[in-house]
């Protein structure tokens, strides 16, 4: 078995792009397309875990709707948002990296190529600053992917965002 470093340089352009926004309650998931008229979304939702079941099950679910997805969507790279320290919480932020290793795990059962994200890195790539807000992120996939409205909940705009910052920087990188 084989696996891909996380580096761009090594990521080639491919067709479907899937982008990935970690949370323990929703993941949010978007699969960009390469099309001769730009990014195109093929799709996006969210991968809910139930609140009230213990961490385990939590995360299986999170890791079982993602096998679906793969299946389903058949992505060729991965990009994911990765985590970032939560010094103010950091019960948040192991949650997060029980959930992030479900999702890394997953793809590394399919040998996908996967790409991290900084959420500055995003914001950066998709605004030029990345100390952008929010709204002005949703407003730039609206935009980039010619929607007519921005994708929802905020985790399908998420994931959207991470999707095309790996749509750019593997077109650029090639």
């Amino acid at each position: 078995m084989s696996f891909a470093a996380n580096t761009h340089s090594q990521v080639t352009p491919h067709d479907r792009y899937l982008g990935i926004d970690p949370g323990l309650n929703r993941t949010g998931y978007a699969l960009i397309e390469r099309r001769s008229g730009g990014p195109f979304l093929r799709e996006g939702g969210i991968l809910r875990s139930t609140p009230k079941a213990a961490l385990q099950y939590r995360i299986h679910e999170i890791a079982k709707g993602l096998r679906e997805v793969l299946d389903e969507l058949n992505p060729e790279v991965v990009a994911i948002e990765q985590l970032f320290s939560h010094v103010r919480n950091p019960k948040t932020a192991i949650l997060m990296a029980h959930v992030r290793g479900a999702i890394l795990l997953t793809i590394a059962e399919r040998e996908l190529p996967v790409v991290h994200y900084t959420p500055t890195q995003v914001k950066r790539l998709l605004t030029g600053s990345g100390q952008a807000p929010k709204e002005q992120i949703q407003h730039a996939v609206k935009a980039e992917l010619k929607l007519d409205s921005i994708p929802e909940p905020n985790d399908v705009a998420d994931a959207s965002a991470i999707a095309l910052c790996l749509y750019h920087s593997v077109k650029f990188a090639a």
